[in-house]
């Protein structure tokens, strides 16, 4: 197997938008591939993506906390002559403790983030190179969904479970052949989510998880997809393929391709919805918070059918 630095630079986009790009596969959304992932929207139906803001989220503390939410005004004891009240409260998080983007900040090898920027651009202060902010105009586009829970007729995939690209084939081809191509944002369901909501147990779900194994990013590059976004909480399988190893396609992904990753997503109700009508493809709009220097950001992605 080759070294995740091998299939890394044979897989890189350094340069390939030029050497002050910090957008990376992004890029891959044009003016005319927007335009004509519009025409998928037909029926009027609208899927939210994002799981809830909230304490009982699937963080158990030991890499990040829940969101903790705090009312700061309620209205009670408010002395407003003319008889209003208002009601104001603050959130608490780590940008990627819920439904999140990755930025190209988020995770890098050998002092190098995407397109060779110094890992020295991140400081305290956030990341001066390939932030969140950077993907500020949004990604959106035609949105594919991969069930591959479904296509092994399983609830949720055990955790471990290395999908490969030959599932990622097979499950096109059970949705009728559905084609992933340049520019388009791939969505991957596991079933993670539904084994969270199924259980309620963090510790479980965060203790491993199915997802995409390193021959994955090849299949990704070689049809141009523009983002990645799956049910679980890291895309990849965890364990990682290769022992003492640790998100591999993570640094394959995003350090070395530029692809922007997605995680925690709720799949369920598309799931069903695609199931039902036999259509895999869709209006993806998942536009990121504007954190200045931010390494993530939460999002409640949308998907329209």
């Amino acid at each position: 197997m080759e070294t995740f630095r091998e299939l890394g630079a044979r897989l890189s986009n350094w340069g390939r938008w030029g050497v002050d790009d910090e957008r990376g596969t992004a890029n891959l959304i044009t003016g005319e591939r927007l335009v004509a992932a519009g025409r998928l929207i037909r029926r009027g139906k609208v899927f939210d993506l994002g799981i809830p803001v909230g304490s009982d989220g699937p963080q158990n503390g030991t890499l990040r906390q829940n969101p903790l939410h705090v009312m700061v005004e309620t209205g009670h004891g408010q002395q407003i002559t003319c008889g209003t009240r208002y009601t104001d409260d603050y959130i608490v998080m780590p940008l990627q403790s819920s439904t999140q983007w990755d930025a190209l900040a988020h995770v890098y090898y050998d002092d190098r983030l995407y397109n060779g920027f110094s890992a020295s651009s991140v400081t305290v202060k956030g990341a001066s190179r390939c932030s969140i902010d950077k993907q500020a105009k949004g990604i959106a586009g035609r949105g594919v969904l991969l069930d591959v829970a479904a296509l092994h007729g399983v609830e949720w995939l055990a955790a471990g479970t290395v999908i490969t690209p030959e599932d990622l084939d097979a499950a096109a081809e059970r949705q009728g052949g559905v084609h992933v191509g340049a520019g388009d944002i791939l969505l991957v369901r596991t079933g993670w989510r539904r084994k969270f909501l199924t259980e309620r147990d963090p510790g479980a779900f965060l203790a491993g998880e199915p997802g995409l194994g390193l021959a994955c990013c090849a299949w990704l590059r070689e049809r141009d997809v523009a983002a990645v976004a799956s049910d679980n909480w890291a895309v990849e399988v965890l364990p990682g393929e290769v022992p003492g190893e640790f998100l591999t396609v993570h640094l394959v992904l995003i350090r070395d391709m530029g692809m922007t990753l997605g995680e925690l997503l709720d799949l369920e109700e598309l799931a069903a919805d695609c199931e039902a009508d036999g259509v895999w493809e869709f209006f993806f709009a998942g536009p990121p918070l504007k954190v200045t220097g931010g390494v993530g950001t939460p999002v409640n992605p949308l998907a329209f059918k």
